[in-house]
């Protein structure tokens, strides 16, 4: 994967990034202002670009662009272009693929068939050797995005129908995926065969709507009809008489699903259902097993905003140790805008979180935070509490260690750059970080958190390589040394 980010940039350097949020609608009047809602919602899982593309029953239109989407879609006039009944969108952190226009999506292409838009959150394990073998047959390729080879799948396809040619182009694909497709009449979702990314299905006003988290359902007010099942495909088709069809085909092969754990531990939004259960009982839940694994004598227990707060909720109400904010959070930051001499970089961390001594001072704390990459900004924090007048500071982590990078679209470091991966034991990681004592949580604490039970090791319920080293698909990219190759594209401003 192409982590572009710069090792230096440390307000952002130590953090996990999901490559992206879906949302479409059919068959509604107001569809792309729906969508530019739904995308708001989603705006935690990439705020880099965003796009949407809609059909007004005679042409597409297509409006993407770089940032947030507060700063181009609430504008009535970026609207305006964007007609018609039918509407999907993406916001965007690119992993594959580096940052440019040209790779922000949805993507559209004029094919024998008709016109088609695409989009996907995640990541194809096998999406640069299809790129490869599509360019020796003779395929030009204009960005450096997985969704490109789908359009390509799509248009050398022999099936007639646009459903079908969906279907046998996903068939090709290998990785962790939710896809949303619209074409003149429909709106197909496909959700990969593991369900590693989630997909849920809704409905506004009798219109069938996808998105990748509730939470952009509950944006617009529209009811939660299921989640799209791993392998499934949902064709929704306008018919001739106005009425909606909705047809679901597998295009799996029948495997357990395994969510990726690390949607309940960071991604998705706490107020979201995903799999069935709520994101925030099952972060505060493994603050009440880490509490329970890992306890200390303590005077107050202090969230690192904004992801550790449920667990460490769960921390203090198992511990009895009074829970506080003892660290506020600067939610405006954005990047460093001040040229970054070694200076500047050393206010990285405070940029972003600010102790609140008059909870601090004085006290042992019990610091919660969800989980830790580099521990780059662990270091900052710990350090930031001391400088608080903190007498103690315990580290405690909802998770476990990290081990193993991802390849189904989170924006993991090398192997090598994990903080888990520098030191031979928690003794010596926690001198690192300069905390009194760290622990983690543990993959069965944190299994019980989510699905109520430990972690089955012959047939895991979840995703979870990132702790484990248990890929549940190939890697063929990786495994062909292709895996985060950059593609020798044209260099582009825009």
């Amino acid at each position: 994967m192409d982590d572009h980010r710069s090792e230096n940039d440390d307000v952002f350097a130590d953090e996990l990034h999901e490559e992206c949020g879906v949302f479409g609608i059919l068959g509604h009047p107001d569809a792309s202002t729906l969508t530019a809602l739904g995308l708001h919602a989603l705006q935690h899982r990439g705020q880099e670009a965003a796009g949407i593309v809609s059909f007004d029953g005679l042409r597409f239109h297509s409006e993407r662009r770089m940032g947030l989407v507060g700063d181009h879609y609430t504008d009535p006039v970026t609207l305006a272009k964007l007609p018609g009944t039918i509407a999907m969108g993406h916001v965007r952190y690119s992993t594959t693929g580096e940052v440019a226009l040209r790779n922000v999506q949805p993507l559209f292409a004029e094919l024998e068939v008709g016109g088609i838009a695409i989009a996907h959150n995640g990541n194809f394990t096998n999406g640069l050797t299809l790129r490869r073998q599509l360019i020796a047959g003779g395929a030009i390729c204009q960005s450096t995005s997985d969704t490109e080879v789908v359009l390509h799948l799509i248009a050398r396809s022999r099936y007639k129908s646009t459903g079908d040619r969906f279907i046998d182009a996903i068939r090709q694909m290998e990785g962790g995926y939710s896809m949303l497709a619209i074409t003149r009449t429909k709106l197909i979702a496909a959700r990969d065969p593991t369900g590693i990314r989630p997909l849920v299905m809704g409905e506004l006003d009798g219109k069938p709507i996808f998105a990748s988290e509730t939470c952009a359902l509950d944006i617009i007010g529209a009811k939660f009809v299921r989640d799209v099942e791993n392998g499934e495909v949902i064709i929704c088709e306008i018919q001739p008489d106005g009425s909606i069809s909705i047809d679901s085909r597998k295009a799996g092969n029948g495997q357990p699903e395994r969510l990726c754990l690390f949607e309940y531990v960071y991604f998705a939004r706490p107020d979201s259902v995903v799999g069935g259960r709520s994101v925030y009982v099952a972060r505060k839940n493994m603050g009440i097993n880490l509490a329970k694994e890992a306890p200390v004598e303590a005077d107050v227990v202090v969230p690192v905003p904004d992801g550790g707060t449920p667990a460490a909720l769960g921390f203090a109400q198992e511990s009895g140790i009074p829970f506080e904010y003892g660290i506020i959070r600067n939610h405006y930051v954005g990047r460093t805008f001040i040229e970054p001499t070694q200076q500047i970089r050393a206010f990285g961390v405070k940029l972003k979180h600010s102790a609140n001594r008059a909870m601090i001072e004085d006290k042992r704390v019990v610091l919660v935070d969800d989980s830790i990459v580099r521990g780059t900004t662990s270091l900052k924090i710990v350090q930031m509490i001391r400088d608080a007048g903190a007498r103690e500071v315990h580290l405690r982590v909802a998770s476990p260690m990290i081990y193993y990078p991802d390849y189904y679209g989170i924006d993991t470091p090398d192997r090598e750059k994990l903080l888990a991966n520098q030191y031979d034991s928690l003794e010596a990681m926690c001198r690192y970080i300069g905390a009194d004592s760290l622990e983690f949580l543990s993959i069965d604490g944190l299994y019980r958190a989510v699905g109520g039970e430990p972690r089955n090791n012959a047939r895991p319920q979840f995703t979870d390589h990132y702790f484990t080293g248990d890929y549940p698909t190939r890697l063929l990219d990786k495994d062909g040394e292709t895996m985060g190759n950059k593609l020798s594209l044209l260099a582009s401003n825009g």
